[in-house]
C-alpha cells in the first residue's frame, strides 16, 4: 500500500491531496510524518509542501464543491483524529464528483463521519470561548492557557481579536506547545514552550483571590450538582480555570 506522508501542516495536507489526484499511483493513506509507522506492507512517499499546489487545491474545493467543504477539510485537519488526512482525501474524491450536493448525502458513511468530526471540533471551539480565562501578567499582557482535545487555538483567536482588540494577549495551547500572540493589530501562530511560573501582576493576584471568594460564596451547597457541572465544564479543563484553583 502506498502511503503519502506530509509534514503535519495544513498546506502539507493539501499538497498531499494535490499529488494524490495528479499522480498515477494513488495512496491508500495520507498521514502526518509522526503518525507513520514503517512496515513491510507499506510504500512511503514523502510529500514536500508546496504552497502553490496547496492554493490550487483550496481554490478547486471552493469552486467545484463549496467554501463549506474547505472548512470541513480544515476542521478534520484540526481534529487530529487518526487517519484524518485519508478521510479528507476520500471526502474530496466524492465531493469533486457530486459538487455542492456532497454535504447533503448524509447516508454516505464518508460524508457522515466527516461531518461528525467537524461537529466535535466546532463544539469544542464554542465551549472554549466560554472557558478561556485570561490572567494579567506584568507589562500589561493578558495570558490564557488551554489544553483542548483538538487543535483549535486558531479557531478561537478571531473571537478574542475582536473582543479584546485594545489589549496585548497570548492564548497558549500547552498540549501542543503553540500559541496565538496578538499585538492589538494582528494575531500570529507561533511555537511556545514554557514550564516557568507566570510573572503575574499585583492586581491579577488580587483579582484571582476576589473571584475565587465570589465563586465560593454564590455556590448553594444544597443545590450542588457535580455531574451537571462536569457536563458543562469537563474536568480536563478545570486546571486552567481560576475558580477551580487553576494558577
Amino acid at each position: 500500500m502506498i502511503v503519502y506522508i506530509y509534514d503535519g501542516t495544513f498546506p502539507g495536507l493539501l499538497t498531499a491531496i494535490y499529488e494524490a489526484f495528479y499522480q498515477k499511483e494513488k495512496p491508500g493513506q495520507i498521514l502526518r510524518e509522526w503518525d507513520y509507522g514503517q512496515n513491510l506492507f507499506s510504500q512511503p512517499v514523502y510529500i514536500t509542501t508546496d504552497n502553490d499546489k496547496a492554493d490550487k487545491v483550496s481554490e478547486a474545493i471552493k469552486k467545484k464543491i463549496s467554501f463549506r467543504a474547505l472548512i470541513n477539510v480544515y476542521y478534520a485537519y484540526l481534529s487530529e483524529v487518526d487517519n484524518a488526512g485519508t478521510m479528507a482525501y476520500d471526502y474530496l474524491k466524492l465531493g469533486f464528483k457530486m459538487g455542492k450536493y456532497v454535504d447533503g448525502n448524509h447516508s454516505d458513511s464518508i460524508v457522515s463521519k466527516f461531518h461528525e468530526i467537524g461537529k466535535k471540533v466546532g463544539r469544542e471551539k464554542h465551549r472554549m470561548l466560554g472557558l478561556i480565562r485570561f490572567k494579567l501578567l506584568k507589562k500589561d499582557i493578558f495570558y490564557a492557557s488551554m489544553e483542548p482535545d483538538h487543535n483549535i487555538v486558531t479557531l478561537v483567536a478571531p473571537h478574542f481579536a475582536k473582543r479584546m482588540s485594545d489589549q496585548d494577549w497570548i492564548i497558549h495551547d500547552v498540549k501542543r506547545n503553540t500559541a496565538v500572540v496578538y499585538n492589538q493589530e494582528e494575531w500570529v501562530l507561533t511555537d511556545l514552550e514554557s514550564n516557568q511560573a507566570l510573572p503575574l501582576g499585583e492586581e491579577e493576584c488580587l483579582y484571582q483571590k476576589v473571584w475565587k471568594t465570589y465563586f465560593d460564596k454564590i455556590a448553594i451547597k444544597e443545590r450542588k450538582n457535580l455531574k451537571l457541572q462536569k457536563g458543562f465544564m469537563p474536568v480536563r479543563y478545570w486546571k486552567h480555570l481560576v475558580e477551580f484553583g487553576g494558577d
